[in-house]
């Protein structure tokens, strides 16, 4: 249930659900309360429009993608941890397994393994599965590894986890299970850049520490505005920023709640 509550209520505070909700409420309130309406319509437009600006992406998403940066030169581990959210199954009309926009996640731990930055990679990632059967994300990144050039004795699986906190906790398991302590092996963790912030401190809390590779930056420097025209373009929505806005959101709930519980 907490899972599923998990996935389900953060969309009503995401710009898109929560607006839907305000003007949801302002039909309701129409006739008895205009003024309340006007207001509620009027604030729902707001909401949309600065979500949808570069403006407000680029301040929520380099607030968490530069807390981690790599250092220049990456050192060598035991072990490269790759987080799951990167992939979708293969499944008609899909010829194969598709990546996502974190697909980077995979390439880089390909590109850390064949640089020899580690002798292991850990796929880590289950699949919620509403709709139909479908291989884990771990299998799924298992197969894209190998295709890469990993070798199969060379890739551990973990594929029961269906949030971050699930992925620190089974691989962790998974490790004992193979009689590793993950308490004092040198660990690469591969995420996307912005979630990574949540990511270590999860792992962390769970006493394996880690070292950050992030990847899959979606704000480089040369996308902050340098003159007048570029900061006036920063103002305008743009539909897709509706959706990384929603993702910075979902990673600054996210370490909300789980330092919360003490997760984090």
């Amino acid at each position: 249930m907490f899972f599923f509550l998990s996935k389900l209520l953060p969309l009503l505070v995401y710009p898109l659900g929560l607006s839907l909700l305000l003007l949801c409420l302002a039909l309701y309130w129409l006739k008895r309360h205009p003024r309340r309406a006007r207001i509620t319509i009027a604030s729902s437009i707001v909401i949309l429009w600065l979500s949808s600006t570069p403006l407000l992406r680029n301040a929520l998403l380099l607030n968490l993608e530069r807390q981690n940066l790599p250092p220049e030169n990456l050192p060598t581990a035991d072990l490269i941890i790759v987080l799951g959210g990167a992939t979708r199954s293969h499944a008609p009309p899909r010829p194969w397994v598709d990546l996502s926009q974190e697909g980077d996640r995979i390439i880089h731990a390909a590109q850390l393994y064949q640089q020899g930055k580690a002798p292991k990679v850990l796929v880590s990632g289950g699949r919620i599965g509403l709709f139909a059967a479908e291989s884990s994300e771990a299998e799924d990144m298992a197969q894209l590894l190998e295709f890469m050039g990993v070798p199969s004795n060379a890739i551990i699986k973990e594929p029961n986890s269906y949030n971050t906190r699930e992925n620190a906790l089974y691989s962790k398991a998974v490790l004992e299970k193979a009689d590793l302590d993950p308490e004092t092996l040198d660990i690469l963790l591969v995420t996307s850049a912005m979630h990574m912030p949540r990511a270590r401190q999860i792992f962390e809390k769970l006493g394996m520490e880690v070292i950050p590779a992030p990847t899959d930056f979606l704000i480089a420097d040369s996308d902050r505005p340098l003159d007048s025209r570029a900061r006036l373009i920063s103002l305008l929505p743009q539909a897709q920023n509706l959706h990384f806005v929603s993702r910075a959101i979902k990673e600054y709930i996210g370490l909300f709640v789980y330092r919360l519980k003490g997760w984090a």
